[in-house]
């Protein structure tokens, strides 16, 4: 691997073509299976005009009863063989298709949430529709291909069945049906091109709409609603163009193909009927032929829409592809940390950072105040681990051993940064904290220290079901601060060695944030423990709970000390804490 580039993905290789390989490849045994059966299906339906055909040549117009009982009793035997050929193929092709879309599905999920992140152009909602919508389309190739093969067998069939009654009939479905699929050809890149369009489309205005529910109040607090409106307006209106300009091509392409398929259906019906008045052909063949001609529209039919259905299950496949075969955001390296760990900068420049330079102990609690808020930021994207390699110029060492050459499973496990803006998911608080549900094997000291640290214990005993209590998705039934403490006791109690925390308090009051201040150092500074602790914050109460800390100031640390000495020495600071 080489240093200060992307991981390369073990999956770059993957096309949308391949997807589709793959797909059919290890999905082979019940898709033989399937198309066998339906095939077999579309041969009996194809037997079932003939076996007509006979009844009312030898059944009625020259047998007696008893060749009209078996006769019957033998369309019955080729309807029960026609039923249950299709149940069982399809129930075949729908098993191996929900599996494929399951495996698809976790394949995906799994390669964004992969701690190495993943380098793409999509934004989260776009990346979650592919997880979604187009992992299972792009397994429809499982429907596809055996209803495929199945229109084609009953094409070849009725030829073959019209050939057996009639040379120039069958002759008229053979070389019609060429021609006719032909005509189709032509229309599907068209579709194609038409149906990516319109899926990434969707994708993106589907991907706005979710970031605009979520980021609802802030947009009214700065009054942004209008001009958030106006985005997804134009994002959705240009959605619906790209929907309408693939609904016309197939409105078109299936108007053409149905008036076409109708008429090679009538053309073949009209000869027998000629065929027919002139003796060449019985009554009970012309009644066949008609049969099959109304029965050739619906495989015509199938072999008409499937180009459109290719071209979107294509699509899917082509999405599905680009996540898959992304490269990794973040490297692995071969190095792994040792404890207890210090923490070192080295001429770090990343965004408004300008070659900061600082060092942390083991054991040491430090704050950092940007007077500058993006220098904050900055720092914590940046200790937390999150910003490619060739993003970022410096070093950032642990233990001495640079984050560039730590593999990212000794990181994940050594470093937490928790960032300002967290989210919770959907469960009760005990388990938004635990990343479980509490049981035996829950450390209950650890946590109730952790709880009271954070003040989460406030938020458990203001509902009546404790730390049963339910959560919302993204924690949107609780006030922010009570989010801030769940994430706070989230954080505190995986006990990592280095713990990064980004204005932890700026949703609490400030009783409470005294209260957390005293409980970090409680739970992570003891006089046994070696942890480090870095807080970006300009909370007077975090700051004086620290054992240093660091001033902030155009990208650059302008001054250090202990929050009582930086309050008398340096009016800057002064101004930024103590207002």
């Amino acid at each position: 691997m080489t240093t200060g580039s992307a991981q390369a993905n073990p999956a770059a290789s993957l096309t949308g073509r391949r997807i589709v390989r793959r797909t059919l490849t290890r999905n082979r045994g019940r898709l033989a299976v399937g198309t066998l059966l339906l095939c077999a299906h579309q041969i009996a339906e194809t037997a079932v005009p003939l076996a007509l055909g006979v009844i009312i040549d030898r059944g009625i117009a020259d047998g007696g009863p008893t060749e009209l009982v078996w006769s019957i009793a033998a369309l019955a035997v080729l309807f029960i063989a026609l039923t249950t050929a299709f149940q069982v193929g399809m129930r075949q092709l729908n098993l191996a298709l929900q599996r494929e879309a399951h495996l698809v599905r976790m394949e995906v999920s799994g390669r964004v949430l992969s701690t190495g992140g993943v380098r793409t152009p999509m934004s989260d909602g776009e990346m979650l529709t592919v997880s979604s919508s187009d992992a299972e389309q792009a397994a429809w190739f499982l429907d596809l291909f055996p209803r495929m093969a199945a229109g084609a067998t009953a094409v070849l069939a009725t030829a073959v069945a019209l050939f057996v009654i009639d040379v120039p009939l069958g002759l008229a479905v053979l070389l019609g049906t060429p021609l006719f699929m032909a005509l189709l050809r032509l229309a599907t890149p068209l579709i194609t091109a038409r149906t990516v369009v319109q899926q990434s489309r969707v994708a993106e205005a589907t991907a706005m709409a979710g970031d605009l529910v979520v980021g609802l109040r802030s947009l009214q607090g700065i009054g942004a609603q209008r001009a958030a409106s106006a985005r997804y307006r134009s994002a959705s209106t240009t959605a619906l163009n790209a929907a309408l300009a693939t609904v016309r091509s197939l409105a078109l392409q299936r108007g053409v193909t149905t008036t076409v398929s109708a008429l090679i259906a009538v053309g073949v019906a009209s000869l027998a009927g000629w065929f027919a008045l002139d003796g060449r052909i019985s009554i009970g063949e012309l009644i066949a032929v008609v049969g099959l001609a109304q029965f050739l529209i619906e495989p015509l039919t199938l072999l008409t829409s499937a180009p459109a259905v290719v071209a979107r299950a294509r699509g899917s496949a082509e999405r599905v592809s680009t996540v898959l075969s992304a490269p990794s955001l973040l490297a692995d390296g071969p190095e792994s940390v040792p404890v207890p760990m210090d923490l070192s900068l080295r001429n770090v420049t990343f965004r408004s950072l300008a070659g900061i330079d600082f060092d942390v102990r083991p054991g040491q609690f430090v704050a950092v105040i940007a007077l500058d808020p993006s220098d904050g930021d900055a720092l914590a994207t940046v200790l937390g681990g999150q910003v490619p390699s060739d993003e970022y110029s410096g070093d950032v060492m642990f233990a001495g051993v640079s984050m560039r050459e730590v593999s990212r499973e000794s990181f994940r496990t050594r470093v937490l940064a928790e960032p300002h803006t967290t989210d919770l998911f959907a469960g009760s608080l005990i388990e938004n904290i635990v990343g479980f549900e509490a049981d035996d094997d829950t450390d209950r000291g650890h946590l109730d220290a952790v709880l009271s640290a954070s003040a989460a214990d406030q938020v458990a005993t203001v509902h009546r079901d404790g730390l049963e209590h339910r959560v919302n998705d993204r924690g949107q039934n609780l006030s922010g601060g009570q989010r801030q403490r769940l994430a706070l006791a989230r954080a505190l109690y995986a006990r990592p060695p280095v713990l990064v925390l980004h204005e932890p308090t700026t949703a609490v009051d400030a009783v409470t944030e005294q209260a957390i201040a005293d409980g970090i150092r409680r739970v992570r500074h003891s006089a046994d423990r070696d942890d480090v602790t870095v807080v970006v914050t300009s909370s007077p109460a975090l700051l004086a709970t620290a054992d240093v800390v660091l001033v902030l100031r155009d990208g650059h640390v302008t001054d250090t000390g202990t929050h009582a000495d930086l309050s008398a020495t340096n009016a800057e600071y002064a101004e930024a804490v103590l207002r």
